[in-house]
């Protein structure tokens, strides 16, 4: 194929802006701390810090990578990054330095960008990395040293894109993941990958070009980013961005912006309701709720549902190899699917196998896995990890689920987080749903702790409600009297936080490690 054919058939993230642009030149695109930008300027913005990239010899398929919280810096660099040919690596802001470097050594960024507060753990990280050869400020107009804000590698660039030649299935992104292993494994998504996902995202939970928006969970993790701000510059929306998403501040926004859509974890959409200025705040525009990382629990999704009449709810379900949306709840299926992850998206393929990758019937649980332009085109450098993921021509999740006889797939656990007691597997997320029906509990999660008699022991951890009383022996007596023997737990224990990310996803790997100890004093049976 010719290269002018190849350009006329392109499909690429910068292409959905510039093309957002052309039909939206003055309409809004976003707004940040009191700056409001139009897709004209925006995809200007842009081109010239492409622009400047390339000028300063970053080369196609270099990594570049960035250390920071939300801000409308991040999306130039997005965008910028993709229009360069180079490869956006996004980093938790959240981690150690010494995990920030592990990152950029894998990756063996050529260019590092960090906000002016992370700078410290910036410096620490990239100290020494001779392939980290150029460094960058975001959010910031003064440079520091050797880190060059933003606006001095867009100054004196033309507004034009640069000329870059560009391929449908180029690595565009390399996302590390958070997942249990010791090290994260870097996610490769192409272009193809993420606008195949963006248009099931548009088609299966109800995004509009007339949405305003709210992107307040971290941006360098896929959901934020290729969940919604993606699709919604395609859709040429427009939308808020938020540092993170503090209770108050999101209904502040919500209220002042009268903003129609918004996306939380059930941890963030909990915190909401439970803050105490919930009913002082205005939301009647708020129209489309979406929620992911975990199940919501259906107490809660009830609750919400009175105290926002208007809202719709859409589940969403996937993961970062997978771009990362897979399957959806809709908002009619809410309550009569309650707990289901939903069905597969526009794009995807699904179904669930026994461990030889047999498909096994409705009702029986087994590993969900998927087919789809969505998936990405590997682990960056672990070809090991890339052939175990895409075994038999499926992407295999590590996700344990079952089908029902509709098509509607329930995420049982991760495999990883099945407990096994005393020779039963017992499913968390169960547990979680019978003990969120106590009025007392605000947060719970449950987790196995090792036993010298069960293996491993059923153990919830439980945050009450601000202001009630509950303690270890109601709340199990409240188990059992709804639970088989050996789904209820052996012990609670109460606390007044969880911990999670960034995303707002419960780190159960730190209170496996917190409470590995708590059943040492029993005696073996």
């Amino acid at each position: 194929m010719s290269l002018a054919i190849e350009r006329a058939r392109r499909q690429t993230i910068g292409d959905t802006l510039r093309r957002s642009r052309l039909r939206h030149p003055d309409k809004l695109a976003l707004k940040w701390k009191g700056q409001e930008v139009t897709y004209r300027e925006l995809d200007e913005r842009v081109n010239r810090l492409a622009n400047g990239l390339v000028a300063a010899g970053v080369q196609k398929g270099e990594r570049v990578a960035v250390l920071s919280k939300n801000c409308l810096d991040f999306v130039l660099l997005w965008f910028a990054t993709a229009r360069a040919g180079a490869v956006f690596v996004p980093v938790n802001f959240m981690l150690h330095a010494e995990d920030v470097r592990y990152i950029l050594q894998h990756s063996r960024v050529s260019a590092f960008f960090a906000s002016p507060e992370l700078l410290s753990t910036a410096e620490e990280a990239a100290s020494g990395l001779d392939h980290v050869r150029h460094r960058g400020l975001v959010d910031s107009g003064d440079s520091r040293g050797r880190w060059r804000a933003l606006p001095e590698w867009s100054a004196g660039r033309p507004d034009e894109e640069p000329d870059v030649p560009l391929a449908d299935d180029d690595v565009v992104n390399i996302l590390y993941t958070s997942g249990t292993e010791s090290r994260p494994k870097g996610v490769m998504l192409t272009h193809r990958s993420l606008i195949s996902e963006y248009v099931s995202c548009i088609v299966d939970i109800g995004l509009s070009g007339r949405d305003m928006a709210v992107h307040a969970l971290p941006l360098f993790h896929s959901a934020q980013l290729h969940v919604f701000l993606g699709p919604y510059i395609y859709l040429g929306a427009s939308g808020i961005i938020l540092e993170s998403p503090a209770p108050e501040v999101l209904l502040e926004t919500i209220a002042r912006e009268r903003a129609n859509q918004l996306f939380c974890p059930p941890t963030v959409w909990i915190g909401l309701l439970r803050h105490p200025k919930f009913d002082e705040y205005d939301l009647s525009s708020l129209e489309k709720c979406h929620y992911g990382a975990a199940i919501m629990p259906v107490e809660v999704l009830k609750e919400l549902s009175r105290r926002l009449p208007k809202a719709r709810f859409w589940n969403c379900y996937g993961q970062t190899e997978v771009a990362p949306l897979a399957l959806a709840l809709q908002p009619e299926d809410q309550l009569r699917k309650a707990g289901a992850a939903g069905r597969p998206t526009l794009n995807v393929e699904t179904k669930i196998v026994d461990e030889e990758g047999r498909e096994v019937p409705p009702g029986t649980i087994g590993e969900i896995v998927h087919r789809t332009p969505h998936a990405m085109l590997g682990y960056f450098d672990d070809p090991e990890k890339t052939a175990e993921a895409f075994r038999d021509g499926w992407f295999h999740s590590g996700d344990l689920g079952v089908m029902d006889e509709e098509g509607y797939i329930t995420v049982v656990d991760r495999k990883k987080d099945m407990i096994k007691t005393g020779g039963e597997n017992v499913a968390s997320r169960e547990v979680e749903e019978v003990i969120y029906q106590h009025p007392a509990v605000a947060e719970v999660a449950v987790i196995g702790v090792p036993h010298p008699y069960w293996i491993e022991a059923v153990t919830a951890v439980v945050v009450p409600k601000a202001g009630a009383s509950v303690d270890e022996g109601e709340l199990l007596a409240f188990c059992r009297e709804r639970l088989s023997s050996f789904k209820a737990p052996k012990y609670v224990v109460l606390t007044d936080a969880l911990p999670k990310n960034p995303s707002g996803k419960i780190l159960k790997r730190d209170l496996r490690e917190k409470y590995r100890h708590l059943a040492e004093n029993e005696a073996a049976r």
